[in-house]
């Protein structure tokens, strides 16, 4: 049996470009992919933390160390420049493999830099 787990968080991105015309997908700054682990055309799941949007697409690599998180194609309805974004990448696991599992959390600051990562996620409290 595989148990579906947020593999990798891209936390509170915003968006820099928003191209309609484009094929598709979302242009990912290719070090914050590194960093978290998502792959190029890898299905991913986009949060927008602005407007409440949920939508599926998947990740292509932009220039590294430029910062960019472009959304394109129908997609670019969904979130345009300056929306705070959640991108999400999901992935299936055993439970031999959920013995050791951590997903990569990698939290951005306003122009994309990283401001720390981690491998869990706080309690919530009341």
């Amino acid at each position: 049996m595989q148990t579906i787990m947020l593999k990798a968080k891209l936390h509170k991105a915003h968006v820099t470009h928003s191209e309609l015309e484009y094929e598709g997908s979302c242009a990912i700054d290719g070090k914050l992919l590194d960093l978290s682990g998502i792959r190029e055309y890898e299905q991913i799941q986009i949060y927008n933390v602005d407007n409440g949007e949920r939508f599926t697409t998947y990740a292509i690599r932009a220039e590294s160390n430029t910062g960019t998180i472009s959304v394109n194609g129908a997609a670019a309805h969904k979130a345009g420049p300056g929306d705070r974004i959640i991108i999400c990448a999901y992935s299936g696991y055993s439970e031999a493999q959920l013995t050791h599992f951590k997903p990569t959390l990698v939290y951005l600051n306003s122009d994309n830099s990283v401001s720390h990562s981690s491998n869990s996620i706080p309690v919530q409290v009341a």
